[in-house]
């Protein structure tokens, strides 16, 4: 298989990826075994009943499982979801799993701020109340295109979108305080700063560096809303979930996806892949530390500002 320069370095990249904090070698009766492999569930026996919860893009992966998770917990469950279809299939898997039947589904499409817009008006009328708000929907190093308004694809679904909803509900959850936004991100908001002068990336596409680009300003979002929500009553955490096996990867060229099961036992689970999420939406005593970043690492949930 002959692998082009472009391709080469992604792979140069996700190995490096991988071999970071996440994959940490762990020693065990004097055997190694890979950091994926040592993982304990994070666990707390904190109730959400008579909470609303959003989780955008909660039909498949993480997303999914930390609806899951929240659900068992007695959340009513809003999964805001552009594939309607996926969505039913996970809302039964749910249902049936933890008995919770205030599962529903909304339509969103976080590419297109009409779709944002109808989703937010609709929560607004519908809804008393929204406690949690988690922007998990994303897209990873796809080919270029752009969402419905003209942004970058990334940069818009990743990011733009969640602005927007999140402006568009702020007042109800502050309304709803004490409240949390949780913002999953990335590590990869170390690859690249911000490209204010290509910020659609039209003169120059790379797809992992408009990847980090969304997650940095993801981070950076996160940061500067909880300052502003200082005495709101709101909190607002960022955090990267871990290299997780999940469908983020199906861009990828075919190499990538090989170096990807090849690696597989140094990655995460999507339920793993959750519990930084889960932490973060549910832990009590975290309002002190809006605005930080978290990552889970060795067992433990560490947070970085």
């Amino acid at each position: 298989m002959n692998l082009g320069e472009n391709s080469r370095r992604h792979i140069h990249f996700f190995l490096k990826w991988v071999s970071g904090p996440d994959v940490e070698i762990c020693c065990f009766w004097g055997r190694m075994y890979c950091r994926s492999m040592c993982f304990n569930h994070w666990s707390s026996e904190e109730r959400l009943d008579g909470k609303t919860v959003i989780i955008t893009g909660a039909n498949t992966g993480i997303g999914k499982e930390t609806a899951r998770d929240l659900a068992r917990r007695g959340a009513r469950i809003i999964m805001a979801c552009r594939d309607l279809e996926r969505a039913e299939e996970a809302q039964a898997d749910i249902l049936e799993d933890t008995g919770n039947e205030n599962v529903i589904i909304r339509k969103l499409d976080l590419s297109d701020t009409r779709s944002i817009r109808t989703f937010a008006d609709l929560i607004n009328k519908e809804e008393k109340q929204v406690n949690i708000l988690i922007n998990n929907a994303g897209i990873m190093m796809c080919p270029y295109s752009k969402t419905a308004d003209g942004f970058e694809m990334q940069l818009g679904v990743n990011h733009l979108g969640h602005f927007l909803l999140t402006y568009l509900l702020l007042d109800l959850i502050k309304h709803s305080a004490p409240a949390r936004i949780v913002v999953v991100a990335s590590v990869a908001h170390t690859w690249t700063g911000l490209r204010l002068d290509d910020i659609n990336s039209e003169q120059n596409y790379d797809s992992m560096k408009a990847y980090g680009q969304s997650k940095l300003a993801n981070v950076l979002f996160a940061h500067s809303l909880a300052k502003r929500l200082q005495g709101t009553g709101v909190s607002v955490f960022s955090l990267h979930p871990g290299v997780v096996q999940s469908d983020l990867w199906r861009h990828q060229h075919q190499c990538i996806q090989v170096a990807v099961k090849i690696f597989r036992i140094f990655t995460k689970t999507t339920v793993e892949g959750a519990q930084t999420t889960i932490y973060c939406a549910v832990e009590p005593g975290l309002e002190s530390q809006s605005g930080g970043y978290f990552r889970y690492t060795l067992g433990a949930t560490l947070s970085f500002t």
